[in-house]
């Protein structure tokens, strides 16, 4: 009786083992013709289009800030006044030039002089001066100073402002604009606008 059963059990595994088999190959036909096309082509899923959507909008995104939050030009109000306004991290700049070159002015009403790059300076035609050291948060920074420089912003034109050589802010085409300039002004704060009124 034993035999009987041990025989009986065995056509059962096998058949048992074989239907395993059909299954798996069933499973291994379907994978290969439907789940390996569509990874193979990310241009049916729509990968391709959906990437490039979405550099043009970041890519339109980054216009639209860089406009926002590019400094304007002071305004000139009827008495001869420039008003600054505060930008959206809360410090003054303004449009401006230095013996014709154009730069972008950080207001800083703390520093001394206006201050730029050498390599602004070369650009603007700022040669010579006297080796001094700055003493800035970053540390001591080698530099000169130049007597006779041209400031302007707007309309404004102030002649013979010092100016600080060596001052590294990040981008040639900015600079401080410091007490050399700002001292020729009564400066007063009015909300988020900065009024410098002529002496």
């Amino acid at each position: 009786m034993g035999i009987q059963d041990k025989n009986s059990q065995a056509p059962s595994e096998r058949e048992k083992q074989s239907q395993i088999n059909k299954t798996r190959s069933k499973f291994a036909s379907f994978s290969r013709n439907n789940l390996s096309a569509k990874v193979a082509s990310p241009t049916r899923t729509g990968l391709i289009p959906m990437l490039v959507f979405w550099r043009a909008v970041m890519g339109l995104l980054y216009m639209a800030m860089t406009y926002y939050l590019k400094p304007k030009q002071a305004q000139v109000t009827a008495n001869g006044d420039l008003v600054i306004s505060r930008s959206q991290d809360g410090h003054f700049y303004t449009l401006g030039s230095i013996n014709g070159k154009e730069v972008k002015f950080m207001v800083d009403t703390g520093a001394s002089l206006v201050s730029v790059s050498e390599a602004f300076a070369r650009q603007a035609n700022i040669r010579g001066g006297v080796p001094t050291t700055f003493k800035t948060a970053n540390g001591d920074q080698p530099g000169s100073v130049v007597d006779d420089a041209v400031v302007s912003i707007g309309p404004v034109n102030v002649t013979n402002v010092k100016v600080g050589v060596g001052i590294r802010m990040g981008d040639d085409n900015q600079a401080l604009l410091g007490q050399s300039f700002l001292a020729k002004f009564n400066v007063t704060m009015n909300g988020n606008q900065m009024v410098l009124r002529p002496r």
